[in-house]
C-alpha cells in the first residue's frame, strides 16, 4: 500500500471511528455481548469473544489514529515555522523547534516564563 493510499485509508478510518456512530455501535456491541452472557452460560469463551475482539481493534485502530496524528501535528509545526517566519521581529531560531533536546527545550521555558514575569524585558539569548 503507498503512502498516500494508506494516508487516506488512516484519514477515513480517524474520521469513522471518531464519530458518535461509531461509539453508539461499540455500546450496542457490547450490551449484545453482555444479553448473550446468559446464553453461553458466562463461558471463558464468551470473555474471550469480547476480549479478542475489542483487543484486535484497538491494536489496529492505534496505528491509524496514530498516522493521522502525526500527519496533524507535522502540519501545525509547519504553519506555526511559517507565521514565525513570517512576523517581524519573531526569532527565527523558534521554527522547527521541535527539533530541539529536552535540555533545549527547558531552557527556553524558562525564558518565556521570564518574560511571562516581566514582560517588558527582551530575551537576549535565543536557544
Amino acid at each position: 500500500m503507498s503512502t498516500d493510499a494508506f494516508h487516506n485509508f488512516a484519514k477515513h478510518c480517524a474520521t469513522i471511528v471518531g464519530s458518535s456512530w461509531a461509539f453508539v455501535l461499540a455500546i450496542m456491541l457490547v450490551m449484545i455481548w453482555l444479553v448473550a452472557g446468559p446464553t453461553f452460560h458466562f463461558s471463558d469463551t464468551w470473555q474471550l469473544a469480547i476480549n479478542t475482539g475489542t483487543t484486535i481493534v484497538t491494536f489496529l485502530i492505534v496505528f491509524l489514529i496514530q498516522n493521522t496524528q502525526n500527519r496533524d501535528a507535522k502540519a501545525v509545526h509547519l504553519k506555526l515555522d511559517e507565521l514565525i517566519h513570517g512576523v517581524k521581529g519573531a526569532r527565527n531560531s523558534l521554527i522547527n523547534l521541535e527539533n530541539l533536546t529536552d535540555h533545549e527545550l527547558e531552557g527556553l521555558q524558562r525564558q518565556f516564563e521570564r518574560l511571562q514575569k516581566h514582560p517588558q524585558q527582551k530575551s537576549s539569548s535565543h536557544p
